[in-house]
């Protein structure tokens, strides 16, 4: 059963190597776990690209098959948990980091990692989605745990071109919230206001030091931005609003005061899509499943190969493209 793969190569005495190679079954089921999974797709997530472009130390074991997402048909699970020929989705848990991931034709995972393929998502949906979309559904689900009604304001989603902001616009507002999406692609408005959006700004207005308390504009935010674009999001956020921080896209630094939390009472919730237990991933799943039609689906994603992963990789780097990249491993 050799497959294609992409693997990653770094070793003390080379340099970073990222190539498309012929994989072995023996070499994948060197890897621990109890399933084995024939993909049919992946995508491309902002971790993806750190990954493929070796801009971040996000992978931890080498060689390394990247890929934190996946979706594809059970071949045999040892644990019994799934059955052949069920569709699964993997989201997290380490794969392209620690343990090898979906940007293959095949991947072995662990069986509780995986959660059923919604019945009303076809396996392409699934990965328009992937992670970046999942990510926003738990965000989006702290916002409304939280009590904030569509009617309390305007919510902020920040790196709104990008696959988190993408799918949070488009799911905030298919649950009837009002939203202002923040982009550094202000030319390309039009692809946001088809998404729902009310209202577009640029993010260089967000970008840079500000004050410490600023207009209360905001009843939520979703940000998957960070650095002063967090801080900036937590100061203009309205007396005892939230903010759903899941992203680091202009930094992992946070340069802020305590006066939203202290003086407004405003709420940082961060959001981990990693490590986040079963029901919390299938509550999530179930809201997009729900929610997003394939319509806004099919205007988000695109499909590209294996071939074209490192391209679109440095493009998302570069903050190049919006929306989702869909990978069929087969081609």
């Amino acid at each position: 059963m050799p497959f294609n793969a992409i693997v990653l190569e770094k070793e003390a005495t080379t340099a970073f190597a990222c190539s498309l190679k012929t994989v072995s079954k023996q070499q994948l089921l060197a890897q621990q776990g109890d399933t084995l999974i024939q993909v049919a797709y992946s995508s491309i997530n902002y971790k993806d690209a750190l990954a493929l472009t070796n801009k971040s130390p996000v992978v931890r074991q080498w060689p390394m098959v990247p890929g934190i997402d996946g979706v594809g048909s059970v071949v045999e699970c040892a644990s019994g948990r799934y059955q052949k020929g069920e569709q699964v989705i993997l989201n997290g848990w380490g794969c392209g980091e620690t343990h090898w991931g979906c940007l293959a034709q095949y991947a072995y995972l662990q069986s509780d990692w995986l959660i059923p393929l919604p019945n009303n998502l076809t396996p392409y949906q699934a990965m328009v989605i992937g992670t970046a979309g999942y990510t926003a559904a738990l965000c989006v689900e702290r916002i409304i745990d939280f009590g904030i009604k569509p009617h309390h304001g305007m919510v902020l989603v920040t790196g709104a071109s990008g696959g988190v902001g993408s799918i949070a616009v488009a799911l905030l507002t298919k649950l009837g919230y009002q939203v202002t999406a923040s982009t550094s692609k202000i030319d390309e408005a039009h692809y946001l206001q088809k998404l729902g959006a009310v209202n577009v700004i640029d993010s260089q207005i967000l970008k840079e030091a500000g004050k410490p308390l600023q207009k209360e504009q905001w009843s939520a935010v979703v940000d998957a931005v960070g650095s002063h674009t967090l801080a900036n999001a937590c100061a203009q956020t309205q007396y005892g609003g939230i903010v759903a921080c899941c992203g680091l896209a202009q930094g992992i630094n946070f340069s802020a005061t305590v006066a939203p939390f202290i003086l407004r009472g405003v709420t940082l919730a961060g959001v981990d899509s990693v490590m986040a237990s079963y029901d919390k991933r299938v509550t999530a799943w179930n809201l997009l499943a729900q929610h997003l039609d394939e319509d806004i689906l099919s205007y988000i994603g695109r499909i590209i190969t294996l071939n074209e992963c490192v391209e679109v990789a440095n493009k998302m780097i570069a903050g190049k493209i919006k929306g989702r990249f869909v990978v069929d491993v087969n081609k």
